[in-house]
């Protein structure tokens, strides 16, 4: 299961270094989008390829 870290405060609800998990990925006519489920299953997002770029880094 792909992992990511917050670098960045997101939506003023998430602080930065929550962890979180994808639980979904699709696409659709070369539009991306995923799902991240928080690490203490507190709340999800939905969120396209920019936002994911910009806001989180990959997690081994």
């Amino acid at each position: 299961m792909k992992r990511f870290k917050l670098i960045k405060n997101f939506r003023g609800k998430h602080k930065k270094g929550t962890i979180f998990y994808v639980i979904s990925e699709s696409e659709f006519i070369g539009v991306k989008e995923f799902v991240l489920q928080t690490g203490n299953l507190d709340g999800k997002l939905i969120l396209s390829e920019k936002e994911l770029k910009d806001h989180f880094r990959q997690l081994y």
